[in-house]
This record gives C-alpha cells, structure tokens and sequence, in this order.
C-alpha cells in the first residue's frame, strides 16, 4: 500500500500535464511546489501560498537549488487565490492540513479558510481536474478542520464531482489521510 504523500503525489501525476495551471495551496517547505512545477513544466505555471513567512523562505530555497522559474510564491492565505489566478483555469491543487512541520505549532490551518479556497479553486477546476487534501488532524484545531472539511466534501453534488477518502484505519496517534475532489462536469 501506498504511503499518504506518495500517494497525493500520484493523483496529481495522473492528471497535470505540461502547460496546466496548479496551485500548493499550502507550501510549507516546498515539497509539493518542487513537485507540481516539474508537472506542469516549462509552459505551465504554479501558485504557491502559505501565511508564514518561513514557509515562503523554505520553499523559494528549494526552488532555488531546483532552478525552478515556474512558481509564483504569495505570503498570503489560500482563501485568497483568486486574487491571483484572475481567469486561469486550473487543473490540480494540494493542501497539506495542519501546521508547518518544525515551526510554531499554534500557526495552523482553519477551516472556514480553508473551505473557502476549496471552492475558489473548485470554481476554476478544469473537467477532470483535482483537489487533493492531505488531513493532518492530530493536533489542537486538527479535528475541527477535518470535520468541517470532511463534510464539506461529502455534501458536494456528485453529478459534478467525485470525492474519495484514503487512509489507514490501524494506526496510532490520529495519522493523517487523504481527500481527493475531481471535477466531473
């Protein structure tokens, strides 16, 4: 079985292509923006977000030593995407719930902020096009988010799009889990 960031990785792999338009809606250390930039390619272009300012640093470092050109980092929050994305259409989109690993832990992710940028995105998503949300939920805040965003999902008209859940059942400490939105029309 796959482990859950490899497997988030996957579901961006099977549908970002050279040219599209994607977003890491939170960047933290740069991981998934290092990612959707070799996705998208030299024609496609990445918007990257997060509200901590070392998450911009840590994330603009590793781009640097990648000799990536193709992302545009914001120090601002995902709720605000569409204040960067204009028209665009958009073909895939990452979160990482929770915090940034190794920094203030008291700095999370809320969910009425982030259901906010999921239906912006969702708005710009193109047909078969995805959402993927990595639910870390082990920590103060997590369980609030992750019922809020869980619903959230379970409510979206399946006519329009497709929600599956991944995750481990037998593990300790509330391990985190996946969330896949695609857009079906």
């Amino acid at each position: 079985m796959k482990r859950i960031i490899p497997y988030a990785h996957e579901l961006l792999q099977e549908v970002v292509q050279d040219g599209d338009v994607a977003i890491d809606a939170t960047c933290g250390n740069g991981h998934d923006t290092l990612l959707l930039s070799r996705l998208v390619g030299i024609n496609g272009e990445v918007h990257s977000f997060d509200i901590q300012e070392q998450a911009i640093t840590n994330t603009s470092q590793l781009l640097k030593e990648n000799h990536v050109t193709n992302v545009q980092l914001h120090l601002d929050g995902h709720e605000n995407v569409d204040k960067y994305l204009h028209d665009k259409a958009v073909r895939a989109a990452i979160f990482n719930l929770g915090y940034l690993p190794g920094e203030d832990h008291s700095i999370i992710t809320k969910p009425e902020t982030t259901i906010e940028a999921i239906q912006k995105i969702q708005d710009r998503l193109v047909t078969g096009g995805r959402i993927v949300l990595v639910i870390y939920h082990g920590h103060e805040g997590g369980r609030e988010e992750k019922e809020s965003v869980v619903s959230y999902c379970e409510a979206l008209d399946q006519k329009h799009f497709e929600v599956t859940r991944y995750e481990f059942i037998n593990q300790i400490n509330r391990p985190p889990f996946v969330v896949a939105i695609e857009k079906r029309k």
